[in-house]
């Protein structure tokens, strides 16, 4: 539905007026369209829910985080930690206190104020027993809470934590009512520049303009937004097209991407994400419990010509688990480089002479089939038979591999942001253990200093890269089609959203 900007009366007596304009000229002048006031958003996946503390999949967030949800801290489109709730904070000497200075006359949609009491409840239900918080490792060097006043917030922390104000920026560190926290799933209830309206299940996701946005000067300029979901990307360029769909943000076809070339009414913009393509190997599990085997898949694999047989050749190639917009990048994709030779001998040496053979279980999408079906012949010249199995993605991958470790091989681009840390989670579903690797990431929250973490995660890319706890393939590129008059929308993706409180159409 596309909503006036005018109010209805207004916009009726100024209909009139013009109408009577017309007929005293004798002549009928052009009729102009009236100015668009809302967007609708294509997307992939359907979220599984709408509340980013509960759940991992970033299509949560793609919809709800900073249009709905806020954090202490947000995330720019440059991918800096800037406030929010929280307008300034302190930071102890010896990087154990917290002190944040909340801002005031902030409401939930549903009237709830914020203030330290909410804040610290929301963090206590992220960090507590009962958590079911993806990210509850976020929290867990915070020891106690303290709220001096209505307007101030004190995290005593335990050991130093230098990413915390960057994991407080993130969906799942999202600020939650103490009344509305438990139906968030289904209603989810926040402090944003937008209002929850409706979720159509299979199809859309409705959202309205906030008009008691405690930020004037940030306010949204759209009066309403739909989330559409469809997961053809046939069906995704016919939808552009027709004008159904006013973008797609991160279009899922990049063979279909040369069609929009030349389109009057549609551009194309090619920016960066953190999606990092890997495919996983269950690291207790024979064969890839032997590192020469995970060695040896890994120089079987040639990274180009998985670019572009996957991708049609929009992507950059990793060989670690780290993107070059990452501070302390480094380019370790000549660790292993593709020599299949070499990989048949190292092999035999792990006692395969013969090959071996093992399954990938792979989520629907078309990156992941495709790239698998490369993979699969590549892996054949080595003697290696890899068998996919199409596994439905979230539900079926989060529960078996995710969830339960049931798994060979899988499949899936990590999307969260500087997560090279989860080869450190226990449990987690590679099922990867070393210590040397974890004492570099303690060593980066010991520090807040930008120059030292930069150092420690380079030394974490080279430990993976010379591990191969999962086979590193390639980056994929934020693909977006919009139309042109559509102004505000991300072009680089610095952690997965949909971000809508500065799009707005161009008069």
């Amino acid at each position: 539905m596309r909503i006036p900007s005018l109010p209805h009366a207004a916009f009726l007596l100024r209909a009139s007026l013009a109408a009577a304009a017309v007929t005293a000229a004798g002549f009928a002048g052009p009729v102009f369209a009236a100015a668009k006031t809302s967007v609708t958003i294509g997307m992939s996946v359907e979220p599984i829910g709408l509340d980013p503390t509960i759940a991992a999949p970033v299509a949560i967030g793609q919809v709800t985080w900073q249009n709905i949800f806020e954090g202490l801290t947000t995330i720019d489109r440059q991918g800096k930690v800037q406030p929010q709730l929280a307008e300034s904070w302190d930071i102890s000497d010896d990087g154990l206190t917290y002190t944040f200075r909340l801002r005031q006359g902030v409401s939930f949609h549903d009237g709830e104020t914020f203030d330290s009491s909410v804040a610290r409840f929301a963090i206590d239900r992220a960090r507590g027993d009962a958590s079911v918080n993806p990210q509850k490792r976020y929290f867990q060097s915070i020891e106690s809470i303290e709220t001096p006043d209505a307007q101030t917030l004190v995290l005593k922390l335990g050991k130093p934590t230098g990413s915390l104000l960057y994991w407080l920026a993130w969906p799942s560190s999202s600020m939650v009512g103490t009344r509305s926290a438990d139906n968030n799933k289904t209603t989810p209830v926040g402090t944003g520049p937008f209002k929850f309206v409706n979720w159509a299940k299979g199809e859309k996701v409705e959202l309205a303009r906030n008009p008691d946005y405690w930020n004037s000067q940030a306010a949204a300029k759209l009066e309403g937004a739909v989330f559409r979901f469809m997961s053809d990307p046939q069906a995704q360029s016919a939808a552009l097209q027709a004008g159904d769909v006013d973008a797609f943000p991160e279009f899922a076809a990049p063979e279909l991407i040369q069609s929009f070339e030349g389109d009057e009414r549609l551009a194309t913009v090619i920016g960066h994400t953190e999606l990092k393509v890997v495919a996983g190997m269950n690291n207790t599990r024979k064969p890839f419990d032997d590192k020469r085997v995970r060695q040896a898949l890994m120089m079987a694999i040639d990274r180009n010509m998985i670019v572009e047989g996957a991708w049609s050749g929009l992507g950059t190639s990793i060989g670690s688990h780290y993107t070059p917009n990452d501070p302390g990048y480094v380019d370790l994709t000549g660790t292993y480089t593709y020599d299949p030779e070499k990989a048949k001998a190292l092999l035999a040496e792990a006692g395969y002479p013969d090959g071996l053979s093992f399954t990938i279980k792979a989520p629907q999408m078309a990156y992941a089939q495709r790239t698998s079906q490369v993979m699969q012949a590549m892996f054949s010249e080595i003697g290696v038979t890899m068998n996919i199995e199409t596994t439905e993605f979230p539900a079926k991958w989060v529960s078996d591999v995710l969830k339960a470790g049931d798994y060979d091989m899988t499949i899936v681009a990590h999307a969260e942001p500087m997560d090279i840390d989860i080869y450190a989670r226990d449990p987690y579903y590679f099922n990867y253990k070393n210590p040397a690797f974890n004492t570099v990431l303690e060593k980066v929250q010991q520090t807040a200093d930008p120059s030292e973490q930069a150092a420690l995660y380079g030394e974490a890319q080279k430990i993976l890269a010379d591990d191969v706890p999962a086979l590193y393939l390639f980056v994929m590129p934020k693909l977006g089609v919009w139309d042109k008059k559509l102004k505000g929308l991300w072009e680089n993706e610095p952690i997965p959203s949909n971000v809508l409180a500065e799009v707005h159409w161009e008069e």
